[in-house]
């Protein structure tokens, strides 16, 4: 819990609410889309959690222009972290019954779409991340390599070797 010394005077909370309003506004709806991307099982909470942290990150508030790197951030390593956790508890889950409906039932309307999200989910989670964070968020590099936590060098290998294997993925499938 963030005390009244970290955040500074009351003035300085009541001005900072509106900010993160504002934050709240401009960011939610695509930091949502990017752990849905990523493949969070629940994309709205992981973006909710991250602004929470962000709240107890009161020097972030103050300087907006940190704020949206810390989000994209903080949604990536949520993400990984929940899919880490569901592979791992799916592991110990017995088989369903005969009797559920197989995965199958679900309508997909784009078929480009779904072949698009598959391929996706085939690759690497460092690759799938640096391609949504730089053609989704149309993020520059330095801010992928940023959010990724990696050096630009290797946020540029990951975008490029994710985008040659979407290549051979999509031009197989056709």
């Amino acid at each position: 819990m963030t005390s009244v010394e970290e955040l500074g005077t009351p003035e300085a909370v009541t001005q900072s609410r509106p900010e993160a309003e504002e934050l709240f506004a401009a960011h939610y709806p695509r930091l949502v889309g990017l752990a849905g991307l990523l493949g969070a099982d629940d994309p709205e909470d992981v973006a909710q959690e991250a602004f929470a942290r962000l709240q107890g990150k009161s020097a972030l508030l103050r300087d907006p222009d940190r704020a949206p790197a810390y989000l994209r951030a903080t949604v990536c390593n949520l993400t990984r972290n929940r899919r880490r956790h569901l592979r791992l508890a799916r592991l110990r889950q017995p088989p369903p019954p005969d009797h559920v409906a197989p995965a199958e039932s679900v309508v997909i309307t784009r078929e480009s779409h779904r072949e698009l999200l598959e391929a996706l989910d085939r690759l690497s989670r460092k690759q799938r991340e640096a391609l949504t964070l730089r053609y989704w968020l149309d993020l520059p590099d330095t801010a992928v390599a940023e959010a990724m936590s990696v050096s630009l060098g290797s946020a540029k290998t990951h975008i490029r070797r994710g985008l040659t294997a979407l290549q051979n993925a999509l031009g197989g499938a056709r």
